[in-house]
């Protein structure tokens, strides 16, 4: 005769499947999330190769961004006139655009910045001596001036002598390559300008405001470097980079965010800083540039840019601080590029719905937090953890703006950025690893030796959790920091040649390079951090259960197979 289990077994056998009844349901919610939808944007050239990356990262998760680098000023205009998702931007709205006098508002669309990436405005130049190209031109911020500004027209010039320690090029004319467009680029290199070499700009510009349209001719009139003069405009950061290489080009000097140069395999020039050494825009002198960038921290009116309101000013930067940084690290032209968040709800902004906001949070959620990874090694530089933090508030404003948009809940330590530091949120990790420039880059030394690669970057990870650029920084695990430098990062308070990745003095091996460092936030896994909480509902009650059907079902079927053969 068979037996049912006893009454107590029975109960245990109950319970467990109510418990993992319980469990399984929250796994299918009651309502689909919202999906994703296309979203287009246009903007800042001078981001774009961050933009494209992200773009591509994201794909591979579902989501379909487009992005057409149309430069700032034209970005901002496309918002205005609802004709993108979003926009990138070098510099805020104006107002009034003080060189062409146009309206540089959003038109009452409502909308709020977020911070997206940093990096160094470089200058991308050609001067070849006996068919090689010059890798080490050094300058300072005054004869950079000149050059752009047509009062030197010639590499032979004094001036350019002096800067390299006496080292004289050949008599070869400098052919000034400048952008045609509304460009972020243009604004970051005039702003520098205006604040540091007033006079100067003040006479060729014939204002002292900064400008997104650089003149191709001197106020009142005249021609470009008087009869020896050079200047070409050309449209979009491809545009000038592809100008400056040009084999007909010897001589050239133009203007853009590293990533272009590093693309190219071109030189930069080293720019001289208030210490009086000449670096290179790397992500490290980037980070250590702007730790004196100020801020804005007042929150706008949650009424701000619509009509009749004033501009939204939050996150904002000023960058004059930014110019006279006396760390002898910094890269004096470094800035913030920011994306143009639209916050309306439906009735404010026809062009927006659900399943947009929601892609326009989930592509920026990545971007600000584990994208920011791969940045040094694109030629860009980090975000700092509290602007990631800013973000992460900026975001929420679209889900205040429609209910049906998620964003995950996340700490920002698990974004693994390079400038994070454990426990350590006030700190800037690489910022503080930034190796010191060798003594060869100091006025009246040097200048290093022809180095034939570009400066290298930092590969993004940190030294706990392994390196993730190209080069042979190595991969993860132990600590091995990738880069573009032949051997990661040097320690801490080590001098090295950032051209050649030699270690001259100091150090203790520690650092992202060799040993790596405990506190540092290593590169990310595939799976992008904002998904993690989604599929974390599926995965945690999933866990419980199988937890559970392991501490119980043993106990519970060997007591059953007893009384089977009690009963037998």
């Amino acid at each position: 005769m068979k037996r049912i289990p006893p009454r107590p077994a029975r109960a245990a056998i109950v319970a467990v499947l109510a418990i993992v009844a319980s469990l399984v349901a929250p796994a299918t919610p009651a309502a689909a999330a919202v999906g994703h939808a296309r979203i287009t944007g246009t903007g800042s050239s001078w981001s774009a190769n961050a933009l494209n990356q992200w773009v591509a990262d994201v794909q591979k998760q579902g989501m379909q961004v487009d992005f057409t680098p149309t430069g700032s000023a034209t970005g901002r205009k496309d918002f205005a006139a609802l004709a993108n998702d979003f926009a990138i931007s070098d510099i805020g709205f104006r107002g009034t655009d003080p060189k062409t006098g146009q309206k540089d508002d959003s038109q009452g669309r409502p909308y709020a910045y977020l911070p997206i990436v940093a990096g160094g405005t470089s200058f991308v130049y050609q001067v070849r001596v006996g068919g090689q190209l010059v890798r080490n031109l050094r300058l300072s911020g005054e004869t950079l001036a000149k050059i752009f500004l047509g009062k030197i027209t010639n590499w032979s010039d004094p001036a350019i002598t002096a800067d390299n320690n006496g080292r004289k090029l050949p008599s070869l004319q400098i052919l000034v390559v400048v952008h045609s467009e509304g460009s972020g680029s243009t604004a970051q290199f005039t702003s520098y300008l205006a604040k540091q070499y007033p006079a100067l700009w003040r006479e060729y510009n014939g204002s002292a405001e900064f400008t997104e349209y650089f003149p191709t001719t001197p106020a009142g009139g005249g021609k470009f470097g008087g009869q020896n003069g050079k200047i070409i405009a050309q449209n979009g950061s491809d545009g000038v980079i592809n100008q400056v290489t040009a084999g007909s080009s010897n001589g050239a000097i133009g203007y853009d965010e590293y990533s272009y140069a590093l693309g190219a395999n071109y030189p930069v020039v080293k720019l001289e800083n208030s210490a009086g050494y000449f670096t290179a825009p790397t992500d490290f002198n980037v980070a250590v540039a702007l730790t004196r960038a100020e801020i804005n921290k007042v929150k706008d009116d949650p009424d701000c840019g619509k009509d009749g309101k004033p501009l939204c000013q939050y996150l904002l930067q000023k960058l004059d601080s930014v110019y006279v940084n006396p760390d002898k690290r910094t890269y004096p032209m470094s800035s913030y590029s920011y994306l143009i968040l639209p916050t309306g709800k439906d009735a404010e902004d026809a062009r927006l719905t659900s399943e947009k906001r929601q892609t326009l949070v989930d592509f920026m959620s990545y971007s600000i937090c584990a994208g920011q990874s791969s940045m040094g090694v694109a030629g860009y530089s980090p975000l700092p953890i509290n602007l990631v933090q800013a973000g992460f508030e900026q975001l929420q404003k679209l889900v205040e703006a429609d209910p049906k948009v998620t964003l995950a809940a996340k700490p920002v330590n698990t974004c693994n950025n390079p400038t994070f530091i454990a426990g350590q949120p006030e700190k800037n990790h690489l910022a503080e690893i930034a190796p010191n420039p060798p003594e060869c880059d100091k006025r009246g030394n040097g200048p290093c030796a022809n180095p034939g690669t570009n400066p290298g970057n930092n590969g993004g990870g940190g030294g706990g959790g392994g390196g993730g650029g190209g080069g042979g920084g190595g991969g993860g695990g132990g600590g091995g920091g990738g880069g573009t430098n032949p051997s990661g990062s040097a320690a801490p308070g080590a001098v090295i040649d950032p051209d050649t990745g030699e270690v001259i003095s100091g150090g203790n091996g520690g650092g992202t390079g060799g040993g790596g460092d405990a506190n540092a936030v290593g590169v990310p896994n595939d799976l992008a951090a904002f998904q993690t909480g989604k599929h974390m509902k599926v995965l945690g009650p999933t866990a419980a259960v199988l937890l559970l059907l392991i501490v119980f079902a043993p106990a519970l079927l060997g007591r059953w197979l007893r009384r089977r053969r009690e009963d037998s």
